[in-house]
């Protein structure tokens, strides 16, 4: 026996057995179970799974006229919305595999979530449509996009919301104003009234378990973002997990504020509620009084979020006015959550936040708290069916308790390995015991409960509130502006975000009148604004080792130092 099964859930397994059908089926049973019942809620705008279901029927038969056809890679691309969860099924409806990418790219990094996965349709909201558009418009004729197909946020409210269920002030003109859609070169825009208005039936649904589902896309340590393949498989496995392991329901409301393009929005939130049958209150970015009133008025039940949304709706001057009493579940991971907001909510509500742990590659959990018996600042206990260890990262010898090492990670939620590089997938996984575990890249213990805990990261990161930022990306993305000789990221203290990023740079001799905000104004034009270096230091050499290689973690020391 494991330590760690002392510490079980004494009502669940220690494995389970997924359905043996796609995730499609999933919504497919929910709406034969629960028609007339709220799948989704959005600033006071309810889809019933019915809706929800003959909606993503619709639109998979429209994108099988537009050629879509069994494995297709579709670009899903937008912030938080019910378009999104409707489109997400749609695509598995058809046969085809959803790319979802950050909304925050803008059109140079956009390229490559086009030409590596060879994506020919992209489906966004219509503020992003220009960016995508840009993106394609640049590549080489034949690699770009073939159909986008681009919604208003209008479309998912019959008239503007008031009261309530009103969307915040600063957010009204950006949610309730039709954007104008861009001219895509050798290609056709598509309105989402358009898509939804087919009357064809949709292609037969053929797909299965060990079917490509999604290829979400991680950075690392060198270069471009690399896609994980996940197999439907993989994804129901952490979806049915996650809603039994949060003991959920089809009574449960989630609150769903964490972008359901990343891994743990996707798949412990709208997975997880869409095969419970249960209900997503659905917010597009995170603002601290509204979640308080969603949760109030929803009488929301679970909430997965990143630590920094706590702190924040804990130090709203409304906070008074929220009624939290309906939460019976509050977890989530990315950044550790602070012991002392962790003990406020403990004593003011009851509530244990039950903190995880899990990388793109593991469709998102595969360490977490037992709800009844978490520990704080602790990554929890491997996940159900999953076998985890740490060791030493290079002899593989595995770690006594409470010896640092990598942690490594063997589950039927791993993912089948890095799009179109078999280079990159060969080292990232290592037999052991005569199984094939995933080398996470992490370094953590294991304490004599066989609870995990991180405690420092092989790979360059910088978690910058619970947003990775991938220190070679941002250096690629920063040698294209013409001022810059050489870029090295790092990271930086920051008391909310916990980390920002920044830069130390070379500039050219041509170019040495260049200034910080000018670089920074750039990199905000070129990239996700969550990974815009904060600062910019202006060196005249970067460190360097005896192979040429800039040594980035002399330059990180002297910043953790100052």
């Amino acid at each position: 026996m494991h330590a760690h099964h002392a510490f079980w859930p004494s009502r669940l397994p220690h494995s389970i057995t997924p359905p043996a059908t796609s995730l499609w089926h999933n919504l497919a049973i929910s709406a034969l179970r629960y028609p007339d019942k709220p799948a989704l809620v959005f600033f006071g705008r309810t889809f019933s799974y019915r809706e929800l279901a003959q909606g993503a029927e619709r639109l998979a038969a429209q994108l099988h006229t537009l050629g879509v056809r069994r494995g297709d890679r579709v670009v899903l691309c937008m912030q938080n919305c019910p378009q999104l969860v409707l489109a997400h099924f749609a695509i598995l409806r058809a046969n085809a595999v959803v790319v979802p990418v950050n909304p925050m790219n803008r059109a140079e990094e956009l390229k490559h979530y086009i030409t590596d996965p060879d994506a020919r349709v992209a489906i966004t909201t219509a503020d992003l449509a220009p960016e995508l558009a840009k993106a394609s418009n640049a590549l080489p004729t034949g690699q770009g996009l073939r159909h986008l197909v681009a919604t208003q946020f209008t479309d998912a409210f019959d008239a503007p919301m008031a009261g309530e269920d009103a969307p915040p002030a600063a957010w009204h003109d950006w949610l309730c104003t039709a954007h104008p859609l861009p001219s895509l070169e050798g290609g056709q825009v598509h309105s989402w009234s358009d898509m939804l208005a087919c009357a064809d039936a949709p292609p037969e649904h053929v797909v299965g378990p060990t079917d490509l589902a999604v290829l979400p896309y991680t950075s690392g340590t060198t270069g471009l973002p690399k896609g994980c393949m996940h197999l439907h498989s993989s994804i129901m496995h952490n979806a049915v997990a996650s809603s039994l392991w949060g003991n959920a329901s089809a009574e449960n409301i989630t609150l769903a504020v964490v972008p359901m393009f990343h891994i743990t929005g996707m798949v412990s939130v709208m997975h997880a509620t869409i095969y419970t049958g249960a209900t997503l209150v659905i917010m597009p970015r995170w603002d601290r009084d509204l979640a308080g009133r969603l949760i109030s008025r929803w009488k929301v039940t679970a909430w997965t979020n990143i630590p920094t949304m706590v702190i924040d709706l804990l130090a709203s001057p409304h906070f008074a006015q929220y009624d939290l009493s309906s939460l019976n579940y509050i977890g989530g991971g990315g950044a550790a959550m602070p012991q002392a907001v962790a003990q406020r909510l403990l004593e003011q509500y009851g509530l244990r936040y039950a903190e995880g742990y899990g990388l793109t590659e593991t469709a998102a959990p595969s360490h977490t708290n037992p709800p009844d018996h978490p520990k704080q600042q602790c990554l929890g206990i491997p996940f159900m069916s999953t076998d985890a260890r740490v060791v030493d990262p290079d002899t593989l010898q595995e770690m006594p308790v409470g010896e640092q090492g990598e942690i490594i990670i063997h589950g039927p939620e791993v993912f089948d390995g890095y799009w179109k590089r078999p280079a990159a997938t060969e080292a990232a996984f290592v037999d052991f015991e005569g199984k094939r575990f995933f080398r996470s890249g992490d370094l953590g213990h294991v304490d004599s409960d066989g609870y995990f805990f991180l405690t420092d990261r092989l790979k360059r990161m910088i978690n910058a509130s619970g947003f990775k930022v991938w220190p070679a990306e941002v250096e690629a993305l920063m040698f294209r502006h013409p001022a810059i000789q050489e870029a090295c990221i790092i990271s930086m203290r920051d008391d909310y975000r916990g980390e920002s990023v920044k830069a130390v740079v070379v500039l050219r001799a041509s170019h040495k009148h260049t200034t910080e905000q000018e670089i920074i104004d750039w990199c905000r034009e070129n990239m996700a604004v969550y990974k815009v270096p904060r600062k910019v230091q202006f060196v005249d050499s970067l460190p360097k080792s005896g192979s040429g290689k800039v040594m980035w973690r002399l330059l990180q020391d002297a910043e953790t130092d100052r």
